[in-house]
């Protein structure tokens, strides 16, 4: 029996000139399986290849999924050859992952590293070649500017919604309603303040869904959301779970939604901001303002404050939400910021935070159980952490949302939607909710919105 190895790796960071969209850079013959991103408003990172991954040691699954990644990152980190001539967040050795939202679920997920890194922000641009070498070979060589690969299409595809179908996951539409219903009455029984419950829908394609077009698609339509890819999980995240950077710990919280309607939308008074600032009181509250969106958003602060503060000082939680908007929904979000305390990465953070009350529920134990007994299906790494973390411990991590997982092969992806459900819920609106969350993923396959 072969014993594996923990890889050393070599990492090289160059300066290079910026682009205008970074998905360009993905070569066309990429392993689509290697293909990664993290891109917002066109700032961030794309990457392809594997020169590393935790799952080669068996790290995937089970409730210590997230100590065993941080381990084997900070072995490789120490074992690892680093030249950086950027020197910005995103530069350097840097492992992208996700992780399975239930500690029972097979797909356990974990952390990779890309061969080739090309990342942008503010204005500067950059690429990080990472090789796995062995002490006896010759230091990693420079290496020029990555081009421009043009427009990525795959090979005899014109149309990326051609012939790709939709159907019924786990729970069929007409049934949700009444699935709805009974996870209200447990509310009312006293077994939980609230649950969040997902459903799936399964797209079916005669030839391998193409990852590079889905993520082009939707970081056009949803710049303002986070556009992610890690291992075939593919998708646009409005939740920032948590960001360290330099000691400065941020996150932002959604919970509450309500469909957007065809008419203008109102005047922005605050546009989309990164996290960088507090925000002010928003007077669009009235769109995302009733009983159950409100209170559906303060378990979920308070989910994430009481996280985060054993590992924060001066925590700010503002008083009141501001409204997000994004193409399809308007959200209920808050930023929440503090001072890191104690030496725990950005994935350490991602792990106290997981699951917050935005995925699973209050109280958390009580509301994961519900969800294993109604939902019917694993979530996979939907409704799990998805990001990237650097060698010192820094790093964005997301919450999987508005995604979908991409089968061996490519030729089917699973597709997840769900809402928090309070007393409150009415169930065919939590339905309607489910659906105007897929129009996401849809809109990304080339199937409308």
């Amino acid at each position: 029996m072969t014993v594996p190895v923990l890889p050393r790796l070599r990492a090289r960071t160059l300066e290079a000139p910026p682009v205008p969209d970074l998905f360009d850079l993905l070569p066309p013959d990429a392993d689509p399986t290697t293909v990664v991103s993290w891109v917002r408003e066109g700032d961030g990172l794309v990457g392809w290849g594997r020169a590393a991954s935790s799952g080669d040691l068996g790290m995937t699954g089970g409730p210590d999924r997230f100590d065993a990644a941080v381990r084997w990152w900070e072995d490789v980190v120490a074992g690892a050859e680093v030249l950086d001539e950027v020197d910005l967040p995103g530069t350097g050795l840097v492992a992208f992952g996700s992780f399975a939202f239930s500690p029972a679920s097979p797909d356990g997920g974990g952390l990779v590293v890309p061969r080739v890194i090309a990342g942008q922000r503010d204005g500067r641009a950059w690429v990080t070649s990472i090789e796995p070498v062995d002490p006896s070979s010759t230091p990693i060589a420079a290496t020029g500017p990555v081009s421009p690969a043009g427009p990525h299409l795959p090979d005899g595809t014109a149309d990326p919604a051609d012939g790709i179908r939709l159907r019924p996951g786990a729970v069929a539409p007409e049934d949700w309603p009444a699935l709805i219903a009974s996870a209200i009455s447990r509310i009312e029984g006293g077994e939980v303040s609230k649950v969040v419950l997902a459903r799936d829908v399964v797209a079916s394609s005669p030839t391998p869904i193409d990852p590079v077009l889905l993520l082009r698609r939707l970081a056009q339509r949803y710049a303002a959301t986070w556009t992610f890819a890690v291992d075939g999980l593919i998708g646009a995240t409005p939740e920032m779970l948590v960001r360290l950077q330099h000691g400065r710990v941020r996150s932002r919280v959604l919970a509450g939604t309500v469909r957007r309607d065809r008419t203008p939308a109102p005047s922005v008074t605050e546009a989309h901001p990164e996290l960088e600032e507090p925000h002010s009181s928003d007077p669009r509250l009235h769109l995302v303002s009733d009983a159950k969106e409100l209170e559906e958003h303060a378990y979920a602060v308070h989910s994430v404050a009481d996280a985060l503060a054993p590992h924060c000082a001066s925590l700010e939680v503002p008083e009141k939400p501001f409204v997000l908007e994004l193409p399809d929904v308007y959200h209920l979000a808050t930023d929440l910021s503090g001072e890191a305390t104690d030496d725990a990465t950005s994935l350490d953070l991602a792990a106290a935070l997981h699951p917050s009350a935005a995925v699973c529920g209050t109280p958390s134990e009580d509301a994961a159980r519900l969800i294993a007994e109604l939902e019917g299906m694993d979530r996979g790494r939907y409704a799990g952490p998805v990001g990237w973390l650097d060698a010192s411990g820094d790093g964005d991590w997301g919450i999987a949302l508005r995604c979908g997982q991409l089968a061996p092969g490519g030729r089917s992806m699973r597709l997840f939607a769900g809402g928090g459900i309070v007393a409150a819920s009415d169930p065919q609106a939590e339905l309607a909710e489910t659906e105007v969350k897929l129009a996401a993923m849809r809109h990304a396959l080339g199937l409308g919105s």
